[in-house]
C-alpha cells in the first residue's frame, strides 16, 4: 500500500466549524490500491481519502468508470475528507485498475452494494456510508440504492439517468446516436477511456470525420468503423430497441420502491438527463420505501448541460446562475450523515432557477403545486413551412380543421442545433439559436403574438400531436422556444417519439399509412419566464441528428435498416383532436 500525506495548512486558512468548535480542516493522507473483493470473486481497486488523526468517520463512496486518478477528481475528495468524512473512490468493474470485464451498467448494483458494506466494515468508517458522483457516478447510487444495503444512509446522484433506456439510450424510443456512439464506442469500447479523435480532424480520413462516420449504415455495424472490431455493449443496445426484459432488468424506475435512502438530485434544463434528474426526484416521492426518503429528498435544476456553468450555448444566465456543487453535497450529507442541525430541513425541496428573468426560485414540489396547464395550439394562416410561414399559436381552441405537411428524407435530416445533448459527442447543446435551422421547408415554426404581459412556465411539458404519415414508422421532434424581441431562438425545452413507441416504450406497434394518430411527445421539464415583447414559438419536424439516429421511414429494425425512403408528413390543427402543446403556466417570479 502507497500512502501519501497533505497537510493542510489550518493555521492560514478560516473555515466554518463543527458544533464545540471542531475546525473543519484536517491534515488528510490518501492510501492507494486497496483491494476491493466483489461476491463473485472479482477485485475492483480503490484510493482512500481520509483525516490524518486515526478514528472512524462517516464515509463518502465514489463509484466512477472514468479513472479514480482522473483529473479533477482529487480536489472534491480531498475538502470531504479535510471536513471529516473517509472517502472511497474506486473504478468501476473492468475499468483501469479493476478486475473483471467491462459491461456498462450490468454489475453496478451488485458491486455497488459490496462495495458499501466493504467500506463500511473498515477501521476508517464509523459504519454510515453516503455515495456522491454524477453522471455514470450518479446512475451507480440508483443502481446500489435499489439493492438496499444496510450501510447506505444517503446519496447524492447528480445528472443522472433513472432508466437507462428512456432517459439514456434513447429519448421516446428515438436512438441517442452521437452519444451513445461517441460514449460507447469511441470513448468507453475497453479498459480506459480514449481519446476523442474528432477534435483533431486535420489528422482524421474523411471517411471516419465524426460527421460521415454516424452516416453509416446499418448502425448495427457502425461500431467497425472506429474501434475496428464489434463493441458488444453498443450492440447489445442496438438489438434490443425497446424497452425489454433486457432494460427493464437494470432500469432503477423499476425498483423505485426499494430505495430507503434520501436522494438530493441535481440537473440542468439542458443536460441530456434531464428526464432522469426529474424523474429521480418525482419517484423518490411517490415511490419510495421509507418515509425518511419520501421525505427527504430533494431536487436542484440549473439553467446548464452536464455540469453547472453561467455561460451555456449562446447565454448567459449571470453569475447567480453558478452554485458551488460541493456546498451543496456536504450540506446534504452533513444532515443526513453526520446528524448537524444545519437547517436543511427547514427549506422547500425543489430549487429551480428560472431562465429569462435568470432567477432561483424554491419550490414545495414537482410539478409546483396549483400549477395551471394550459393548452397552446398550433393554428396557421398559411402553410407553417419555415420561420417565413404562416404558423401561428393560440390559447383558444381552433374552430375550424386544417393541416400543415412536410417532407422528410432521411438522406437530407435536420441538423443537431443546441437542445439536450452532452459529453463524448462534437454535436452542439444548449440554449442555441434556432433560426439557421427555421429556414428548412421541412421544419414547421409556429410563432405566438407579442406578449404585453410575461408568462411563466415551471414543470414538466409534453406535446399531443395530431398526425399522420404515409409509411410504417417515423420521428416527431418538437422544440418549445423563446423569441427574443431581436429575433434570437432560443430552445428551452425539446423531445422526440418514434412513432412505433406511442403506446408505450416497451409496446412497439407500426403504423397504418396515411392514418391520423394522436402522439403524445413527452419533452422533461423547463422554468421559463416569457417576458413583453417576446414571443413563444414551437418547432416541428422530423429528426435531429447526429443527437439523434434518422429513422428510416421503413419500419426495419434499428439494428439492420440500410434502406431510407421519403415520408410525407401531416400535422392536424384543429378538428376533433387539435395539435396543441401543454405548458405548466406558475405565478411570476
Amino acid at each position: 500500500m502507497k500512502t501519501l500525506s497533505f497537510l493542510a495548512l489550518t493555521a492560514l486558512l478560516t473555515f466554518a466549524a463543527e458544533p464545540g468548535g471542531k475546525p473543519y480542516m484536517n491534515e488528510i493522507r490518501i492510501e492507494r490500491h486497496k483491494a476491493v473483493p466483489m461476491r463473485d470473486g472479482v477485485s475492483l481497486f480503490a484510493d482512500v481519502y481520509r483525516p490524518a488523526a486515526e478514528g472512524r468517520y462517516p464515509t463518502i463512496l465514489v463509484r466512477t468508470p472514468y479513472g479514480l486518478q482522473r483529473d479533477g477528481i482529487h480536489e472534491t475528495m480531498i475538502k470531504f475528507a479535510q471536513r471529516g468524512y473517509s472517502v472511497v473512490v474506486t473504478d468501476n468493474r473492468g475499468r483501469y485498475e479493476s478486475g473483471g470485464n467491462w459491461d456498462p451498467f450490468r454489475f453496478e448494483a451488485a458491486d455497488g452494494y459490496d462495495c458499501i458494506e466493504w467500506a463500511a466494515k473498515q477501521n476508517f468508517s464509523n459504519g454510515k456510508v453516503a455515495m456522491q458522483g454524477g453522471s455514470y457516478l450518479g446512475h451507480v447510487q440508483w443502481a446500489a440504492a435499489s439493492q438496499q444495503p444496510p450501510s447506505l444512509v444517503a446519496m447524492f446522484p447528480a445528472l443522472a439517468s433513472t432508466n437507462l433506456y428512456a432517459n439514456w439510450i434513447t429519448h421516446g424510443g428515438a436512438f441517442r446516436l452521437s452519444f451513445n456512439y461517441g460514449w460507447g464506442v469511441v470513448r468507453m469500447p475497453n479498459r480506459i477511456m480514449l481519446p476523442q479523435y474528432w477534435h483533431t480532424e486535420a489528422y482524421t480520413p474523411e471517411e471516419l470525420k465524426y460527421e460521415n462516420i454516424l452516416r453509416h449504415l446499418p448502425l448495427g455495424t457502425g461500431d467497425l468503423k472506429s474501434a475496428g472490431s464489434e463493441v458488444k455493449h453498443y450492440r447489445d443496445w442496438l438489438a434490443h430497441p425497446s424497452y425489454d426484459a433486457y432494460w427493464k432488468s437494470i432500469s432503477d424506475e423499476e425498483r423505485m420502491d426499494k430505495m430507503k435512502v434520501p436522494a438530493e438530485v441535481s440537473g440542468g434544463w439542458f443536460d441530456i438527463f434531464l428526464a432522469g434528474t426529474i424523474n429521480g426526484y418525482t419517484m423518490m416521492k411517490q415511490k419510495a420505501a421509507t418515509e425518511s426518503a419520501r421525505k427527504h429528498s430533494r431536487m436542484i435544476i440549473g439553467p446548464w448541460g452536464h455540469g453547472p456553468t453561467q455561460k451555456y450555448g449562446d447565454v448567459d444566465f449571470g453569475k447567480d446562475a453558478m452554485i458551488d456543487q460541493f456546498d451543496e453535497e456536504l450540506r446534504f450529507f452533513d444532515f443526513h450523515v453526520k446528524g448537524l442541525k444545519n437547517g436543511l430541513d427547514n427549506n422547500m425541496p425543489v430549487k429551480l432557477f428560472y431562465m429569462g428573468v435568470n432567477k432561483w426560485r424554491t419550490e414545495a414540489d414537482w410539478p409546483i403545486p396549483n400549477t395551471n396547464f394550459r393548452e397552446l395550439y398550433l393554428t396557421a394562416k398559411s402553410p407553417a413551412n419555415s420561420v417565413r410561414g404562416g404558423g401561428t399559436l393560440s390559447f383558444d381552441k381552433p374552430s375550424a380543421a386544417a393541416t400543415d405537411q412536410y417532407k422528410y428524407d432521411p438522406q437530407n435530416p435536420v441538423m443537431t442545433l443546441g437542445g439536450n445533448n452532452c459529453c463524448g459527442t462534437p454535436t452542439l447543446a444548449g440554449p442555441k439559436d434556432q433560426r439557421p435551422i427555421e429556414q428548412r421547408e421541412d421544419v414547421l415554426v409556429y410563432t405566438g403574438d407579442f406578449l404585453k404581459d410575461p408568462i411563466t412556465i415551471a414543470g414538466p411539458v409534453k406535446m399531443k400531436l395530431s398526425a399522420a404519415t404515409d409509411g410504417p414508422d417515423t420521428d416527431w421532434m418538437v422544440k418549445l422556444i423563446d423569441v427574443y424581441p431581436n429575433g434570437f431562438s432560443m430552445p428551452i425545452a425539446e423531445g422526440i417519439l418514434r412513432a412505433r413507441f406511442r403506446n408505450g416504450l416497451d409496446k412497439p406497434e407500426l403504423l397504418t399509412p396515411n392514418t391520423t394518430y394522436e402522439f403524445t411527445v413527452d419533452m422533461a421539464g423547463t422554468a421559463n419566464t416569457f417576458l413583453p415583447g417576446h414571443r413563444i414559438r414551437i418547432d416541428i419536424t422530423s429528426s435531429n441528428f447526429p443527437q439523434f439516429d434518422r429513422n428510416p421511414n421503413t419500419g426495419e429494425p434499428l439494428a439492420t435498416a440500410t434502406k431510407t425512403r421519403v415520408a410525407q408528413q401531416t400535422i392536424h390543427l384543429g378538428g376533433p383532436k387539435p395539435s396543441h402543446i401543454i405548458l405548466p403556466v406558475v405565478s411570476n417570479p
